[in-house]
């Protein structure tokens, strides 16, 4: 109310201040032209006043409680209305927490009747799919079940996207197939291995939900577009290379995932025993699987065929290896899987030991790319139904998701968008959809597991194979080098380093070029000379407008940047010194231009200044003082007049402070009227 009242007060300020300006230009009387400019000059001065006298900004303190006071209470913290209706507050944070509250109060039979055809559709692409992507992250087949049980049930609570589908994902699990064998070597100590896992996951989550909780979701920038097209691509053909160990049945392959190494571990298997039945079986239906993609992307009243495809693959090569006892004849299959529901994996957790800083450092990673998958899976959905999605709650409804499915025997589940454009396609309504997946994988778990005994290796890999060309988009490569070739190079250099190097490597290439592109904006950015637009106020770059004219003795500059610090302020200050030195050449020769008086500097870009741009702010000031020139500032910041007037540049530079360019140089103008009368 205080901060309410405060404003008031500006606002009666402001409106006298105006009506008197309005007052001292609208005379009864006509007026002299030396009168004219005294009250031209009079409203300029009281706007130069606007500048000077804003009040404080807020300070660092005041800042970081602002935003933890945001972060607790997103919707505001309006204690009269919670001693009034407690219980209707409460409802309302509960709602926030668990948006399901919210929806399920309007659910009606319609919806779930989609939700439930949805959740069914999504249930039978979901099984095959996560025992393969088990077999890749090198845990038993049960895990990868697990992960999509527990995990989407806590999703479809605090989540806020309706088509998303959580479960396991193929870039996840190489991520952690490829990092973590460096611990623990998952066939030698499987045990080990699996307590690594279920920690990393367990980091993972809280790393999400400090992000949400610390508005650090920044950090998930970190990875531009353009190198997670790059990495994604990568990844896909990594994962391609290997499965070719289940699609060949090869018993000995490398735990390396650059080419070179899968590769060659490729070539060495041709010159032992191996079956071709294996690949003539996963060959079959993986064509079997991309045809039926085809079909149902042409006709999409059969969105189902695709959907259904791999699991009718893997009872259909079940059923073909069980009566043929293929396994005999050299065809690898999965063998036993664990029945039963989600075991507790809590005394699994490892918080101590040699290896808890590389866990730390693997899940960090692992949490920043499985929530860049979701967020971009989940922003794209919304968009085409026209929906807001929170990202804040979406970080904390992984992070809360990935860690209880580590205590549940799960490992890192994020949003996938294969599995997601299939609940698109299905009709799904709400969240419900993963709910009833979420059962099925639960009821399946419970009674079908005996099953999948005779399903073959080779099946698995067709079915992580039929996913992975959705991971490679080359169109959008090509749109990148069209538009950015810095991006590109940020695309390139993760796809290379993810293929030639280690998935690491690719991450850190694609960061750094991206990194170094900010840097390199960041300590030299453009510097524009303005002029004036022909019958307006408005001064634009004469570059970009040619039309823009120049005012006479006047030099409008203006710094492309966000920000005049340390790193850019010296090539700053050099340019513009630059600028002015082949000023004064041209003057010395006679230029039409005639001589510069007044040097304006255009802050409408600069959100924050530090004292080593004050330092160079004084330096140019020096320099064109010598010269015999001016420096006026337009259009500064908050946070940039509030400092230049605590380092006393103000003063420096005679009080010249104004709201517009358009001031500025009008000012200049009129002290050349004035001298001329």
């Amino acid at each position: 109310m205080a901060s309410d009242g405060k404003s008031e007060i500006c606002l009666s300020k402001f409106s006298q201040t105006l009506q008197t300006t309005m007052a001292a230009v609208s005379p009864a009387e006509p007026c002299t032209a030396e009168e004219m400019l005294n009250l031209e000059r009079t409203g300029r001065a009281e706007r130069v006043q606007w500048v000077l006298k804003t009040p404080e900004p807020p300070g660092l303190w005041q800042e970081l409680m602002d935003s933890l006071r945001e972060t607790a209470f997103p919707h505001g913290n309006n204690f009269p209305s919670l001693k009034k209706q407690p219980t209707t507050h409460a409802i309302s944070v509960l709602q926030g927490i668990f948006p399901i509250l919210q929806w399920c109060r309007n659910y009606k039979a319609t919806k779930f009747k989609k939700d439930l055809m949805a959740g069914l559709t999504l249930a039978s692409l979901s099984i095959p799919q996560s025992i393969g992507y088990a077999t890749l992250a090198k845990l038993d087949p049960q895990f990868g079940l697990y992960t999509s049980s527990i995990p989407p049930l806590i999703y479809a609570l605090m989540g806020t996207s309706r088509e998303i589908a959580i479960g396991p994902v193929a870039v996840v699990s190489l991520l952690l197939s490829s990092m973590i064998p460096r611990l623990e070597d998952p066939v030698q100590n499987p045990i080990a291995y699996r307590k690594l896992v279920f920690t990393t996951t367990f980091l993972a989550g809280i790393f999400q939900a400090a992000f949400a909780l610390l508005r650090l979701g920044f950090l998930v920038d970190f990875l531009s577009h353009a190198a997670l097209v790059g990495f994604m691509a990568g990844a896909a053909v990594v994962i391609g290379l290997q499965q070719l160990k289940g699609l060949l049945g090869i018993s000995h392959f490398t735990n390396k995932t650059d080419i070179i190494s899968v590769l060659e571990a490729v070539w060495r298997s041709f010159h032992h025993t191996w079956s071709p039945y294996n690949f003539i079986l996963g060959c079959s239906f993986l064509s079997f699987i991309l045809i039926t993609r085809f079909v149902g992307k042409r006709n999409r009243k059969l969105f189902w065929l695709p959907a259904i495809a791999p699991l009718v693959s893997v009872i259909l090569s079940t059923l073909i290896v069980f009566l043929t006892r293929a396994d005999k004849h050299g065809v690898k299959i999965v063998k036993h899987i664990k029945g039963g529901f989600n075991p507790s994996s809590v005394h699994q957790l490892q918080f101590t030991g040699p290896h808890f800083g590389e866990i730390a450092k693997i899940a960090l990673v692992v949490a920043i790319i499985a929530l860049t998958e979701a967020i971009a899976v989940g922003r794209s959905f919304a968009s085409m139904k026209g929906y807001h999605l929170d990202g804040n709650k979406e970080m904390v409804a992984m992070g809360i998701m990935n860690i209880v499915g580590s205590m549940t025997s799960c490992y890192v589940a994020t949003g996938s968008f294969s599995r997601s454009a299939v609940n698109f396609s299905a009709g799904c309504e709400t969240a419900m959809s993963n709910i009833v997946m979420a059962i099925t994988v639960l009821i399946s778990l419970q009674l079908l597991t005996k099953l999948l005994y005779y399903t073959p290796t080779a099946i698995l890999a067709s079915i992580i194979l039929s996913a992975l060309p959705g991971l490679i988009d080359i169109s959008e490569a090509y749109k990148i080098w069209k538009v950015d070739k810095l991006d590109f190079l940020a695309c390139i250099g993760a796809f290379l380093g993810v293929m030639f190097a280690s998935v690491e490597i690719g991450l850190i290439v694609a960061i750094a070029i991206s990194f170094a592109k900010i840097i390199l904006n960041a300590i030299k950015p453009g510097i524009e000379t303005l002029g004036r637009l022909p019958g307006t106020n408005m001064f634009c770059d004469v570059d970009q407008y040619p039309m823009a004219i120049p005012s006479p003795g006047v030099m409008v500059i203006r710094v492309k940047s966000a920000l005049l610090c340390f790193a850019n302020a010296s090539f700053i200050r050099e340019r513009i010194m630059m600028w002015m030195a082949e000023e004064e050449e041209e003057n010395n020769k006679g230029s039409e231009k005639g001589r510069t008086q007044l040097v304006v500097l255009d802050m409408s870009n600069l959100m924050n200044i530090d004292t080593s741009g004050i330092a160079s702010l004084e330096e140019v000031h020096k320099q064109l003082v010598s010269r015999g020139m001016e420096l006026a500032i337009a259009n500064p910041r908050w946070q940039v007049i509030h400092k230049l007037k605590l380092a006393k540049f103000v003063d420096k530079i005679g009080g010249k402070m104004f709201v517009s360019v358009a001031e500025a140089v009008d000012e200049c103008s009129t002290i050349k009227i004035i001298t001329t009368i």
